[in-house]
């Protein structure tokens, strides 16, 4: 396991995040559309296929931005994100999804999002 978080460690980058989590929201719904267009032959306002691949490649370059933070990126749609730590001598993953206010949740490593439960 990667250098770990405490929890106060993982909720002040989720934090300092929070700018790079909107643009990848925003970014990652224009890819949606402007990929629809492209392959469905539809006009989009957002422009063709020189603005697809631009906009990929900045989801790509905003998912290494939050893998710089030492965080894991384990889904996109919704926005996934876990923090490596360690609860009660244990390794964990506290985990972040897309939509939540805070970092709120954990899972042991070997059990995946399956495994979530609420931080005490």
């Amino acid at each position: 396991m990667t250098e770990s978080f405490s929890l106060d460690q993982a909720r002040a980058a989720l934090t300092r995040l929070r700018p790079v989590i909107d643009e990848f929201t925003a970014v990652r719904a224009d890819v949606a559309e402007l990929a629809a267009a492209v392959h469905g032959g539809t006009p989009s306002a957002l422009g063709g296929l020189p603005e697809l691949k631009a906009a990929q490649a900045r989801l790509d370059e905003l998912v290494s931005l939050i893998v710089q933070s030492r965080a894991d990126v384990k889904g996109i749609a919704p926005l996934l994100i876990d923090f490596p730590s360690r609860l009660d001598g244990q390794d964990v993953l506290l985990c972040w999804l897309e939509g939540e206010d805070d970092l709120g949740w954990y899972h042991r490593v070997d059990l995946g999002f399956a495994g979530r439960r609420r931080l005490t």
